[in-house]
């Protein structure tokens, strides 16, 4: 074995975006693209020596081949021991909840969440910091810059390497340890949620269906729902990960999730329907034929949170992106705790929960998580959604509307206008940017504009500053329309449109969110010029 020091040069447009370097798989097979990347990492973080690092990813299409790579590569920098996922398998919260049990140096993701997988799909690569969580932007930047000098990577010679079975090799001076992919996080679980009291409500009769959307979650789900919990074999749908995830967009929502949607909706419904994405980071939570929006799972959640062995003593604070709906705000003013407002990403909560202010988090991409790691964690939120219904033995139906009439409802919706034109996109928000300082005190349709702005976050922790996070547009009752561009596209932009009207009263809750939003979106419409700038009558998707 030797290791080689190979000439290259840069490639335009390394910069990695909320979540990572996400590109088509085809840019990820030119010759130098990955090991590029991956140099760059190894030169921003440093000495490696005998440090322990973490791989593995959601199993999509170029898995196997990125893994190969990166393990030459990180013997070739010196990595003492590399803990790896049997045959390259990692969730997203696993590898974190893998990284803070070792205590590791960091780990290294590879995957693109939500994205479509397959040959003509996507990638993508991140780094994850010695917490567990998505590096900061100041280690991202570094990354990027060093991205655009490199002269050279450094790799190791040896030949394709077994992943299939658990057990130690060695490549170089490095430590390659396979390990489970589930154990430790199912061991994680465990201790955080009563498993005695959910087996106990399977053992009843209870009946669920978890979709795993033919992705990295499936196994999890598996291992722990069918497995340890009881719940009878069939439980999960779509269990097996994919390396095309089966032709699914594996996103949790509505519109994506169809097939679990319809199983909710059927006279002969499960009492309980939940679905994990890509690289298992995301949830989404059906009751019978009853939808749960992201930021109501994270306020149900933050409201019952002492039900859960792991949260007895109760939450420190909770923290949700700016586009998530304000539900959360409400419940943290009852429960004396604070309630931080972020920008969109993860990485902006694990400030917060490392420095002890947080112990929830939420995002509106169906993202919700707590501090036992710093990433966000589909399944986590699903098993608290079963000890919840283990305890109150209520539908979740029930359940929300309960907390709607304590509480007040805020409708909510995304809408996604995808594969924009760049310069199209660019365009509409500079437009948005410079109308914002104007609109305060404006009237349109039946609200007043109360605060129109470029949202820009100081962080409480470390000081550091991200402006550019989305155009709000808040009303004098609370209600707000929120534009932001996505950072996990691969083909052109991608406009997230975020609409939300807040109700108290709750004899107007049961009306349908498109026409309870109607309004806002008007205004949207108007104020951006959407269809004229975008060229669509409508979005893509709508969540």
């Amino acid at each position: 074995m030797t290791i080689h020091t190979v000439p290259t040069t840069p490639f335009a447009g390394q910069k990695p975006g909320t979540s990572g370097l996400r590109k088509k798989v085809t840019e990820f097979q030119q010759p130098g693209y990955l090991h590029n990347f991956v140099q760059a990492i190894f030169d921003t973080i440093g000495d490696c020596s005998g440090q322990t690092l973490v791989l593995g990813g959601d199993g999509r299409y170029f898995n196997r081949q990125a893994i190969d790579v990166i393990l030459r590569m990180a013997a070739a920098h010196g990595v003492g021991r590399m803990l790896v996922g049997r045959s390259g398998i990692l969730s997203t919260p696993a590898l974190s909840c893998v990284v803070r049990k070792h205590g590791a140096m960091g780990g290294i993701v590879l995957s693109a969440s939500h994205n479509p997988g397959g040959p003509d799909g996507d990638f993508g690569i991140k780094y994850n910091t010695s917490n567990g969580g998505p590096a900061p932007e100041r280690i991202t930047d570094a990354i990027y810059a060093q991205s655009q000098v490199l002269s050279h990577y450094r790799i190791s010679d040896i030949n394709c390497l077994n992943l299939d079975q658990d057990g130690t090799f060695v490549i170089e001076e490095m430590t390659v340890q396979v390990i489970d992919p589930v154990a430790d996080y199912a061991e994680l679980m465990a201790g955080l949620f009563d498993f005695r009291a959910i087996r106990a409500l399977f053992a009843g009769g209870f009946r669920m269906c978890f979709d795993g959307m033919s992705a990295v979650g499936g196994p999890y789900a598996t291992t722990i729902i069918e497995g340890m919990l009881g719940a009878p074999a069939g439980t999960v749908i779509n269990g097996v990960p994919l390396e095309d995830f089966g032709g699914h967009h594996p996103d949790p929502n509505p519109v994506n999730a169809a097939e679990l949607i319809a199983r909710m909706a059927a006279p002969d419904a499960p009492d309980f329907g939940a679905a994990s994405d890509g690289d298992g980071d995301r949830n989404m939570i059906v009751g019978r034929a009853f939808a749960v929006t992201p930021s109501d799972s994270l306020a149900v959640i933050a409201t019952n949170a002492t039900v859960a062995p792991g949260y007895r003593a109760g939450i420190k604070g909770i923290a949700r992106s700016m586009p998530t709906s304000t539900a959360p705000d409400r419940v943290a003013r009852e429960l004396g705790v604070p309630c931080y407002e972020t920008p969109t990403g993860w990485k902006y909560f694990g400030n917060l929960m490392d420095a002890g202010l947080v112990t929830l988090c939420g995002e509106e991409s169906y993202g919700t998580g707590s501090d036992h790691i710093r990433e966000k964690d589909g399944l986590w939120a699903v098993l608290f959604w079963l000890n919840l219904l283990a305890v109150q033995k209520k539908p979740v139906e029930t359940i929300v509307r309960e907390h709607w009439a304590r509480f007040g409802r805020n409708y909510y919706s995304r809408h996604d206008y995808e594969a924009v034109d760049a310069i199209a996109a660019q365009e509409l928000m500079a437009r948005l940017r410079a109308m914002a300082p104007s609109l305060a005190g404006q009237v349109l349709n039946q609200y007043t504009v109360a605060l129109a702005d470029d949202y820009h976050y100081t962080d409480p922790v470390d000081g550091s500053v991200s402006t550019q996070q989305g155009i709000r547009i808040i009303m004098t009752d609370g209600s707000r329309i929120v534009f932001r561009l996505s950072g996990t596209g691969t083909e052109g932009a991608t406009i997230r449109l975020y609409l939300e009207r807040y109700e108290a009263d709750p004899a107007m809750h049961g009306m349908d969110a498109a026409s309870a939003l109607a309004p806002l979106a008007d205004i949207a419409d108007a104020l951006a010029e959407l269809k004229i700038r975008t060229g669509r009558s409508g979005p893509t998707v709508t969540t």
